[in-house]
Parts: C-alpha cells; structure tokens; sequence
C-alpha cells in the first residue's frame, strides 16, 4: 500500500524526490533544512506565485497550518522510535557494510523493537 501523505525530514528534500512522490500520488511533506534562530516562517496568504522552485514551494507548504500539522505528527510518531532504538538500546551505527547488509540489519533492529514492545505490553497479563 501506498501512502497518501509523507513526511520526512531535510535529509531526503531534493526536487527529484518531490516529482516522484507527486507522481505516484503521495503528498509530500518534506523539510528543506534548517530554520535559523530568530528566522519567521515564510508567510504564507493566498495562491503560491508562479515560479517557484520545488524547494520554495515546501518552505511554503510547511509554513500553511495543514503542512505544520502533518509534519508535527513525525513527534509522535517516528521520532520516539529513533531515539528509543539510539538512546534505550545503545544502537549508534550499523555494524554490517553494504547497502543489502545494512538494510536487513536495520530490518532485525526494527523487528526486535517491536517484539520488545510487545513483550513489554503483555508482560504483566
């Protein structure tokens, strides 16, 4: 299944990536870096002008109260699992090398997270 809304953080922004989301039908959410200390949002009033760049276009998107709510979601929901799996269980960096290697490790640490929550959650019935 195919999601209807994604969001991500500035790591994964590139034009390409928005094209490709767009096309396949996923709404985009994607941070374009960071905002310095004391920077205001972009304002964002009426239509997008024409012109502008895909980045330009999700600064503004992210700035709308529609995009700065989907994006807050990533809180709840992501977040705390990168800091549990970084923080609780000591995983700073994969040990196995290569793009394959890598993924199926990153599959068995997502896994073992959730049978730990499960455990956790039926532990004391």
């Amino acid at each position: 299944a195919v999601p209807r809304k994604l969001s991500a953080d500035a790591g994964y922004f590139s034009a390409k990536n928005v094209h490709w989301l767009e096309s396949v039908g996923v709404e985009p959410y994607l941070a374009t870096g960071r905002q310095k200390h004391g920077d205001a949002p972009p304002k964002v009033r009426g239509r997008p002008p024409a012109g502008l760049t895909p980045k330009e276009r999700m600064a503004r998107k992210l700035a709308t109260t529609r995009g700065k709510e989907v994006y807050r979601m990533r809180k709840a929901i992501v977040e705390p699992v990168f800091g549990q799996i970084k923080e609780a269980r000591g995983i700073r960096a994969l040990l196995r090398r290569g793009l394959n290697a890598a993924r199926e490790e990153w599959a068995l640490i997502c896994a073992t997270h959730n049978l730990l929550k499960l455990f956790r959650a039926t532990a004391g019935q």
